[in-house]
């Protein structure tokens, strides 16, 4: 089995529709795809209603969170959508995207850059906009050469000049949360150190003792003595390690199954799993 554990539509900043997403994730040839968009699970009805044969799909979201000033995503994976608390909280952090958006597009205004909120809120389109979407924005304007090229301390990394901040969940918070959902949790990139600050694995071990399932391993932002350094932490701390493409579509060069996990990790996956199931295209293979 190719199982590929997260991935994004265009319900945040990917570029596929959460149809298109699951069209693509069958012609790479993966049996196994999870949709976790930032901080929203909009895009789950229309990949379940375009599911194709052979197709299982795991429901999920990428959480926003911080700690002690660091950012952070949390994948959640199976959880209860409609619980009160996760589902009042998914809704804070979108909320706050527009004007922290405004904010940064104001920014790179004032530094100069003829960035206009309309193109901005064009590419984000029905999605929750995004640093990504004004990094697109940046490679129209020929600012930056790629999305990535954007991520940097001269743009919008974390602190960078036209950085704003949001609403973000603490993490432990967020592991809680996602528990009470009947959720799994998994710390995405942990060591994506390109992407700005990372959290030291004194706060992962924290994190584990807190509850949480499991690290992204095998991810394109880690090298290999990375990926093995995670690994050695995660059976020292008891964590499971999953492997993904954290696809975008085309924002990204990173194809669907790029990275992908161990079928036995995704069955623990979905054996703690308690809030939602896979849903098995008809024909496809039945969860673990």
């Amino acid at each position: 089995m190719r199982i590929d554990l997260h991935t994004h539509s265009t319900a945040s900043d990917g570029t596929d529709t959460p149809a298109e997403l699951v069209r693509n994730a069958a012609a790479a040839g993966l049996d196994v795809i999870a949709l976790t968009d930032h901080d929203t699970v909009r895009g789950h009805a229309e990949a379940v209603a375009a599911l194709p044969d052979g197709l299982t799909l795991v429901t999920g979201a990428e959480l926003s969170c911080r700690l002690d000033g660091v950012g952070l995503h949390m994948l959640a994976y199976l959880f209860d959508p409609a619980e009160p608390e996760l589902a009042r909280e998914r809704e804070l952090v979108r909320d706050d995207r527009v004007p922290r958006a405004r904010t940064m597009v104001r920014k790179l205004q004032e530094l100069g850059v003829p960035v206009e909120w309309e193109r901005v809120a064009a590419i984000a389109g029905d999605g929750s906009v995004g640093r990504p979407h004004i990094a697109t924005a940046l490679v129209e304007l020929g600012v930056v050469e790629t999305v990535s090229d954007a991520f940097t301390p001269e743009w919008l990394a974390d602190g960078g000049r036209a950085y704003a901040e949001k609403h973000e969940l603490d993490p432990f918070e967020a592991v809680r949360l996602v528990k009470a959902a009947g959720g799994v949790t998994v710390f995405a990139h942990p060591a994506a150190v390109k992407r700005g600050r990372v959290v030291p694995e004194s706060s992962i071990a924290r994190l584990a003792a807190a509850g949480l399932d499991g690290i992204e391993v095998d991810h394109t932002d880690h090298d290999e003595p990375t990926r093995a350094r995670l690994r050695g932490l995660a059976r020292d701390l008891g964590l499971l390690t999953t492997g993904s493409s954290d696809y975008h579509g085309s924002r990204k060069t990173v194809g669907l199954g790029e990275c992908v996990t161990d079928p036995e990790i995704y069955g623990e996956i979905t054996r703690r799993a308690t809030g939602a199931f896979p849903v098995p295209g008809a024909g496809g293979p039945h969860p673990a």
